[in-house]
């Protein structure tokens, strides 16, 4: 490699590090800081260390605020996303695998249908309509079938390109073996599916626990609080405790970052495998 292509590799590494710093390390550490000073302190929004660290009370009152609500609130979102990324993995990889083995004259349809629910706002009014009809609006389950409903087109797509990359073969083994469809699926396919099983829950995950939307239309009220609801309404209730009000926004901004940490190397392997077959 020559000395030119060393010097903009590093280069471009060192933009990248300044990039990170400044749009995601810089936002969070003035957070972090504004959650551990106290209410006066907090009340000036200066980016400078707490003169007397209030990090643990702070956290505290806030998790004790209106009878646990902030607790409830994060019980609620993680039974919606656990549920809802659940169905959202199991539904889309069958519809993706069907539609990539299977090539049918619906196929094309389908395909088009698929790719309307991604660029097609939902349709609010007539969603309550139907959930009230149903006696589900105002509930976890009718809010978790929203978040999976909504979120299934994009995994679809997901599932899709990456079955285009497993051999036929596999299958072909498997039926000669004596498995029926379903065992096809679960016992050969699915397992082969885990690099874009994990880009589709951590992603889904995150945008399912981050929603303010669709809890805001399909979950109103205080009897199921969800995270991002929590926050709207907690903003309103500390208009001069800023100090509490960035300790909310931390406890929301803790659990994507970890996943994001953790499942980074996942998430762009399950998002670029189907690109290169299928």
């Amino acid at each position: 490699m020559t000395a030119r292509r060393w010097a903009r590799k590093y280069l471009v590494g060192i933009i990248a590090i300044i990039v990170s710093v400044v749009v995601f390390l810089v936002p969070f550490v003035f957070v972090f800081l504004q959650s551990a000073k106290t209410s006066q302190e907090a009340g000036l929004v200066q980016f400078s260390l707490p003169s007397e660290w209030q990090f643990w009370p702070n956290l505290i009152e806030v998790l004790q605020k209106n009878d646990y609500q902030v607790l409830w609130a994060f019980l609620w979102t993680t039974v919606i996303t656990v549920f809802s990324c659940a169905i959202m993995v199991v539904f889309a990889a069958m519809v993706g695998y069907v539609l990539q083995r299977k090539r049918t004259r619906l196929n094309p349809y389908i395909n088009f249908m698929v790719l309307a629910a991604l660029i097609v706002p939902p349709a609010v009014v007539p969603t309550i309509w139907v959930l009230q009809g149903v006696g589900l609006f105002k509930t976890i389950p009718g809010m978790i079938l929203i978040e999976a409903t909504f979120g299934l087109a994009f995994c679809v797509l997901l599932f899709r390109a990456f079955v285009g990359t497993i051999p036929r073969e596999l299958d072909e083994a498997a039926i000669i073996d004596g498995a029926g469809p379903m065992r096809l699926f679960f016992s050969v396919v699915l397992p082969l599916l885990k690099p874009v099983i994990v880009t589709v829950i951590v992603v889904q995950a995150v945008f399912v626990f981050s929603d303010f939307q669709n809890p805001l239309y399909f979950l109103p009220g205080n009897d199921y609080p969800t995270v991002q609801l929590g926050l709207y309404n907690f903003q309103s209730q500390t208009v001069s405790q800023f100090n509490l009000l960035f300790m909310y926004i931390l406890l929301t901004t803790i659990p994507p970052l970890i996943m994001y940490i953790f499942f980074n190397r996942q998430i762009v392997a399950g998002m670029t495998s189907g690109a290169v077959k299928g």
